[in-house]
């Protein structure tokens, strides 16, 4: 049996860009209200936040509020992707729903603050999506696309575009009340 496993409940995803001409997003926050893996359970995630994109990321790294639980992202999901080598940084995510409409996400790491708002959330779907190159591994659960999606960080408005798809394959700003990921 594979241990190369996560599930989360209460999904909030975005991928964005802060320029219409870059052609790789420069702002992900994707985050669980809860994340489950065969070490235990945390709110958990990931962050990059770019803002130039010709510098290094000023914020990069799985977030969690268990380190522990935070390591085990890059090695066991995400090796063999940019991503496996990101740092863990520990941080304070909570996650609000007020459905049908919205979902937010509240990011504290790195010494920034991180506020998505996902609204013009459109109906559940299944999904059942094959492993890809930035995406190693298989993806069931369900989404809700939104239409549009709004970014703070540090307390401030973030100009934002949504890309056609995010990096998992799927519409760049969703809401995922369940799933999980398996290699």
């Amino acid at each position: 049996m594979s241990e190369r496993w996560m599930s989360w409940e209460g999904g909030v995803d975005l991928c964005a860009v802060t320029r219409s001409d870059l052609a790789m997003p420069n702002v992900l926050i994707h985050v669980g209200r809860i994340v489950h893996t065969p070490i235990g359970s945390a709110p958990a995630g990931m962050v990059l936040w770019q803002p130039d994109p010709q510098a290094p990321p000023v914020a990069v790294g799985f977030i969690c509020t268990d380190p522990k639980i935070g390591a085990f992202f890059g090695p066991q999901i995400f090796a063999d992707t940019p991503f496996a080598g990101v740092p863990v940084l520990t941080a304070k995510i909570t996650v609000t729903t007020q459905l049908p409409g919205s979902v937010a996400a509240r990011v504290e790491a790195a010494g920034h603050v991180f506020e998505t708002r996902l609204e013009g959330l459109g109906a559940l779907s299944v999904i059942d999506r094959a492993p890809g190159a930035m995406t190693p591994f298989r993806q069931q659960g369900l989404e809700a696309t939104a239409s549009r999606a709004t970014l703070k960080v540090d307390g401030k408005p973030v100009a934002i575009t949504l890309p056609k798809t995010g990096i998992s394959g799927g519409a760049a700003a969703i809401w995922s009340p369940a799933g999980i990921y398996a290699r």
